[in-house]
């Protein structure tokens, strides 16, 4: 099946709780999916990660370990216990072991390898991060698979499959039905919603039948048998509404409403929630915020003092996109609630322009909204041709495609048009193709805090000359394909790994010391 993201789940969002990436979430959703996995019980946890992966260098100090521990736990990637989930699962009694060593499962930099042990039973997965806060199981006790976490899935163990796949084929409405044969062999059931339990009992009459195992969904819009989009490339898009002149949010709109089998008043009003969220944690940044385990204090209190004494120069507009963008940084950086969009990483430019641009236009909450929806559509060409993932893409995947989101959004809510939309969004993007990913102190907060700004920033300069009619030269398609193949030339150390750039120089290193004194894990690292 074709790559058909959705606005919701791959692009502006999850709804997360700091602290540094959108690993934290990615890792609370397979989290999760574990603990399903293992009907809730477990009391040891080896995870392994590759020497040569990100995560080695960085599962601690970027959320990761957190985010697991929430999933294995049962938490929302919001929930505010996040910061000591290390306690909650030392209290839970599950010991936990962390290993770096070589992974064959998979080349991915940020995989898990996860084995699973209670009094009962044992079982392994292993699970990718692929940007943005979304993930892919790719093994389940030994076998291949391809979860995303947008179904209900039930695992049926059994010696054979013939006869218990002939009774599901008469008895059940599923989506898509596979046998998965190995050491544990299994039949994986995609549907709707879980098998009900009379069928489940019925199952497990059967002799070869040992086991059945559910695992929930963890994206809120659902994968479905057959599904269909209206476009999944801008040339698509164009064509598409050669006859319907759509602007560019309405077509966010069509799209979503299709991918997602939801109504397009859904679509707007889940998309307006998503703008509170995201306003909610500008006005909390802005009064101020605290968190120990972090590198940069609250500077966008400095930022606002400076502007309203009016001393600082350059257009209004402008430095208040580049104070919003610091207050939704340090919201995220203090463990506060913030969208990724696409990413944690990149969580501050998208709103930060967009709000800000908006209140400079006098705009209705609405028409924030349209801009918002506009940047989604965007996002989900980058999303099916490229990567949101900084490890896979450098800064570039990140606060790059923050930028080239926002600047169509700018254009729709200034009321331009399409082609303006899509040529201000190709500008932004060639303008930050190459943009390597490399934190200091291994923490997401600097230089990620300053490349939010210029990605914001880079949106409004694009918009206008979009709204220009300054000449693009390359179409949006072409560019995105170009951002993929740069990412996969960017050297691994320079692709959020700790390893490369600004990671590596004296001052950096000197700070990572010291947040590592502050606080050291509590479980065993190999």
């Amino acid at each position: 099946m074709r790559n058909y993201p959705s606005i919701f789940n791959d692009v502006i969002g999850p709804v997360m709780r700091g602290p540094s990436s959108s690993h934290c979430a990615a890792s609370l959703r397979i989290g999760k999916l574990c603990r399903d996995l293992m009907d809730g019980q477990m009391s040891h946890i080896l995870i392994e990660f590759d020497p040569h992966g990100s995560l080695a260098t960085t599962h601690t100090s970027q959320g990761s370990d957190m985010g697991l521990f929430g999933g294995f736990l049962g938490w929302e990637a919001y929930d505010e216990r996040l910061p000591a989930s290390a306690d909650h699962i030392d209290r839970a009694g599950i010991k936990i072991e962390i290993e770096i060593s070589p992974l064959t499962a998979s080349n991915h930099p940020n995989t898990y390898q996860l084995t699973l042990s209670s009094k009962e039973e044992c079982r392994r997965m292993v699970a990718i991060s692929t940007g943005g806060g979304m993930i892919e199981v790719i093994s389940i006790d030994g076998a291949a698979v391809s979860m995303a976490g947008d179904y209900f899935e039930t695992l049926i163990y059994c010696d054979h499959p013939e006869n218990v796949t002939a009774f599901l084929q008469e008895a059940a409405d599923v989506d898509a039905l596979e046998w998965h044969p190995g050491e544990h062999s299994f039949i994986e059931i995609k549907a709707q919603q879980f098998l009900p339990g009379n069928l489940c009992n019925e199952l497990l009459a059967f002799t070869e039948v040992h086991r059945i195992k559910k695992l929930a969904p963890v994206l809120p819009i659902m994968a479905r048998k057959n599904i269909s989009v209206p476009f999944i490339t801008c040339r698509e898009m164009l064509q598409y509404n050669q006859d319907k002149n759509f602007s560019l949010w309405e077509l966010a709109v069509e799209y979503e409403s299709e991918r997602g089998g939801i109504t397009k008043e859904a679509v707007f009003e889940k998309m307006r929630a998503i703008f509170r969220i995201m306003e909610n944690a500008i006005q909390l940044g802005l009064k101020g915020t605290h968190y120990d385990d972090r590198i940069l204090g609250s500077q966008s209190l400095q930022f606002k003092e400076q502007l309203q004494k009016k001393r600082l120069p350059g257009g209004d507009a402008s430095n208040t996109i580049i104070m919003y963008v610091s207050a939704m940084m340090e919201v995220k950086s203090s463990m506060g609630v913030i969208v990724a969009a696409p990413t944690a990483g990149s969580c501050g430019a998208l709103p930060g322009a967009i709000i800000g641009m908006g209140e400079s236009l006098g705009l209705s909450e609405d028409e924030k909204v349209k801009g918002l929806l506009a940047a989604g559509l965007i996002g989900v060409f980058i999303a099916a041709h490229a990567t949101f993932a900084a490890e896979v893409g450098g800064c570039m995947a990140e606060t790059g495609s923050g930028g080239g989101m926002a600047a169509a959004g700018i254009v729709v809510m200034a009321n331009g048009s399409l082609n303006q939309s899509l040529a201000a969004a190709s500008l932004a993007l060639q303008n930050s193709l190459g943009l390597i990913c490399d934190p200091i102190g291994n923490r997401v907060e600097a230089p990620c805090l300053g490349r939010n700004v210029m990605a914001a920033t880079n949106a409004v300069a694009c918009a206008n000359m979009a709204l220009s009619d300054y000449n693009h030269l390359i179409p949006l398609d072409e560019v995105i394909d170009t951002m993929q193949k740069v990412g996969n030339e960017i050297h691994h150390t320079l692709r959020c790994t700790n390893l490369g750039g600004l990671s590596v120089t004296a001052a950096a290193k000197e700070i990572e010391a010291q947040l590592e004194m502050q606080s050291a894990p509590f479980f065993k690292v190999c």
